[in-house]
């Protein structure tokens, strides 16, 4: 059974009062993250740049600031539940306390949403309210560096499988625009929205959006910026760089173009971890990539011309596990 916050979590406090010690410090940690795995650098980085930085919390009473304390962690409590049950009554008595608490709206829209269009009207209502409880003024001084700053995460986790919901339904022009506030927001791009853009922006036939994205995130090694820089530079009719870029992402990950030309079956599920140049990552980049080239039929019959002439010979993964969950911690 879910235990209820302690006493010590609950005290009046001013908004603005520091934890007492690295011990008080862990225990929000633990309370705030809710991936249920170990915290890693970048969360302790985080709350510690939470705990020396602007709060939205700033201008409220003590009595409000508490309860919204108190509903997060309400909220937090609800997301772990077992049962529907639990889940609903947690969620509500977060809600009693702080109408925008958006980790709470989204548990709840979790049980009661019917369709996917109802899940994306509750996710739009939750990120409507994580806005208003963040403020403006807040959201504005801190736009560039938002993942740093815990209490924006349900803000964004909301916006993120909103996003994620939206591009599902093919309300491709939304989702996009959702995943470019999100790295206004986090250019540091923790979550990893820039691989889903990048599909919709190639998808859309938005090539400068594509582009740009591909050089603002010119380091980025994996497969799926390696096989849209191929269909990009295709869609440009640039030959000589098409070859040069399909050379590139065949070393990165050669599994890709088995999958997007049918060669090779998708998995059933999605994989939770991955090795770069394995399997695993190719079918996580074919679920951000598989619209972009099913809309342009002629970049997949030119590939298929291109394993005709070079046969199929995939190469060795490369080392080092990566979660499938965010990209940059």
């Amino acid at each position: 059974m879910p235990k209820k916050p302690s006493k010590k979590s609950t005290a009046k406090k001013k908004a603005s009062d520091p934890p007492a010690g690295m011990e008080d410090a862990m225990g929000q940690l633990e309370e705030m993250l809710i991936s249920g795995g170990m915290a890693t650098k970048g969360d302790l980085d985080a709350l510690m740049a939470s705990l020396a930085g602007p709060s939205a919390r700033e201008g409220l009473s003590d009595t409000e600031a508490n309860a919204r304390d108190e509903a997060q962690q309400w909220a937090f409590e609800a997301m772990e539940a077992t049962s529907a049950a639990q889940v609903r009554k947690l969620a509500k008595r977060a809600l009693r306390l702080d109408s925008d608490c958006v980790d709470a709206l989204v548990a709840l829209a979790d049980l009661d949403a019917q369709t996917q269009r109802e899940m994306i009207e509750c996710l739009q209502e939750a990120v409507a309210a994580g806005e208003r409880s963040l403020g403006e003024k807040f959201i504005r001084e801190n736009k560039g560096h938002f993942w740093l700053l815990l209490e924006t995460r349900p803000y964004m986790r909301a916006m993120e499988q909103l996003a994620g919901l939206l591009r599902g339904e093919g309300i491709s022009l939304d989702a996009t625009r959702v995943y470019q506030r999100m790295l206004e927001l986090n250019p540091n791009d923790n979550q990893g929205v820039r691989d889903p853009l990048l599909g919709l922006y190639l998808e859309t036939g938005d090539l400068k959006g594509a582009r740009e994205l591909l050089e603002k995130y010119k380091d980025d090694a994996s497969a799926n910026f390696a096989w849209a820089s191929v269909l990009e530079r295709f869609l440009v009719g640039n030959s000589d760089e098409t070859s040069a870029a399909l050379k590139e992402a065949r070393r990165t990950n050669r599994y890709v173009e088995l999958y997007l030309t049918a060669r090779k079956p998708l998995p059933k599920h999605p994989p939770e971890m991955y090795l770069p140049g394995s399997e695993e990552e190719a079918a996580l980049c074919v679920d951000y990539l598989s619209g972009a080239w099913a809309a342009h039929k002629e970049a997949v019959f030119w590939l298929l011309d291109q394993l005709a002439v070079d046969g199929l010979r995939p190469v060795p993964s490369k080392t080092g596990g990566r979660s499938t969950s965010h990209r940059v911690h």
